[in-house]
């Protein structure tokens, strides 16, 4: 176990971050099915994307390096994957889990995705009901709620669906399932959602459309383009930086190239509205995405109230935003973010539990927590529980706490954000 220990000082200079998680997932599983060579640079090399790439490559697509940094993606064209030799490992990725269910129903051959021990408890039944609808032969542990799932391609029907709750994973798994069906399907979202598949998928010329909350797709006349993209810096790695450069004294900090897809910059709204100095220049578009440069100072924050629609433009930057609100005058109070409850981790009881370790003032509510402050802070050892998100939540919170915070189970980290503390001690943090 490792463990990264930090004390209390502000962030200074200039930082990329990784390359954006949800992009580099969506564009190996979209050039797979591409007729042609897709191009992406500035992938993200981190765990989850890890998992992708190695299921791409045993469902029969070659994928190459020529270059640092570089992919080229063999598209194997919408009906030339092969069935795998073996069970197809999604490690603890849940995008790359959800996705493939959607990819592979409509398949004609037989395929199991497993998981970690963690995966295996995260719901897949909000995936496999809407799919077992379109006619797809779907079986796994408790019905098909959890993983394992055994997948015996099969041609699928059309489908009208209203989603539960917005979910960006969701609506990818039917929009890959729609490419492979005899009829349309509908999916209305309740919400607003991560936009990037259908961004992608539409610049690939999928028939892909939208009418207001109601997304369309359906079997394509023409083969899919390949993809020739650049991928911008994840806004949910630049979250962590930017509450830490937001909440610590004398901090000053210019993250460059982030995504800012609407979809996506939910946490950036919110630290606007607690009165964070932010500011976002020079905006620019990579891949049909939305990019720009973040400029941060620390200042005074004030508390608000968080829900409805809008929680889902910051589910993944809700534990950062609980260590933001600690530092905030008043009540935080976020509610409706249930969806916390089934993520790596119950992020609502862990987060709550690791921040009262360091003296926060917070409370556990049944879709949420509410957070009381500014609360001075104290060093102590607290623990990931193997969540990659509330780990760099918590060191965030040690460069606002006195004295030293030691974060256990920090080897998650590079799930999504690879060299997250040698970032940190660049920008000036102490890391011991």
């Amino acid at each position: 176990m490792t463990t990264l220990t930090l004390s209390p000082g502000p962030l200074l200079g200039v930082s990329a971050v990784p390359a954006d998680k949800s992009i580099t997932h969506r564009a190996l599983l979209f050039g797979a099915i591409a007729e042609g060579v897709s191009r992406v640079r500035n992938y993200l090399d981190g765990g989850d994307c890890r998992a992708t790439l190695a299921v791409v490559r045993q469902l029969g697509v070659q994928v190459d390096a020529p270059a640092p940094g570089e992919w080229r993606i063999h598209g194997r064209g919408l009906h030339g994957l092969r069935e795998p030799e073996e069970v197809l490992d999604c490690v603890n990725s849940g995008t790359t889990a959800r996705l493939l269910a959607g990819l592979l129903a409509g398949q004609r051959f037989h395929s199991v995705l497993a998981g970690s021990e963690q995966l295996r408890r995260r719901p897949m039944a909000r995936v496999v009901e809407p799919l077992r609808q379109m006619g797809a032969d779907i079986a796994g542990r408790e019905g098909g709620r959890l993983l394992p799932l055994s997948i015996r391609g099969r041609e699928l029907a059309g489908l009208e669906y209203l989603m539960p709750v917005a979910s960006a994973q969701v609506k990818s798994s039917l929009l890959l399932a729609g490419l492979y069906s005899r009829g349309l399907v509908a999916v209305r979202e309740p919400g607003p959602a991560r936009d990037h598949s259908e961004r992608m998928l539409a610049a690939m010329g999928a028939p892909i459309s939208r009418r207001g909350p109601i997304l369309t797709a359906e079997a394509p006349a023409h083969p899919l383009a390949p993809l020739d993209l650049n991928v911008p810096g994840d806004f949910s790695s630049a979250a962590f930086l930017l509450v830490a450069a937001a909440c610590a004294p004398g901090s000053h900090l210019t993250l460059t190239g982030v995504g800012v897809n609407p979809t996506r910059r939910g946490l950036l709204d919110a630290l606007i509205a607690m009165g964070a100095d932010i500011t976002l220049d020079n905006w620019g578009e990579s891949g049909g995405e939305p990019t720009g440069d973040l400029r941060v100072h620390a200042a005074d924050l004030t508390a608000i109230t968080l829900g409805g629609a809008e929680i889902v433009t910051l589910i993944d930057e809700l534990p950062v935003l609980a260590v933001a609100a600690t530092q905030a005058r008043g009540e935080t109070v976020i509610r409706d973010a249930g969806e916390l409850r089934v993520k790596e981790t119950d992020r609502i009881a862990t987060t709550v539990a690791e921040l009262r370790k360091l003296g926060a003032q917070i409370e556990a509510r049944p879709d949420g927590f509410v957070v009381s402050g500014p609360t001075r802070l104290r060093g102590a050892r607290v623990d990931s529980h193997g969540d990659h998100r509330l780990a760099m939540a918590l060191a965030v919170a040690g460069l606002l706490a006195e004295g030293a915070t030691a974060v256990q189970g920090a080897e998650c980290i590079p799930d999504s954000f690879p060299g997250f503390a040698q970032t940190l001690a660049r920008l000036g943090a102490a890391i011991h």
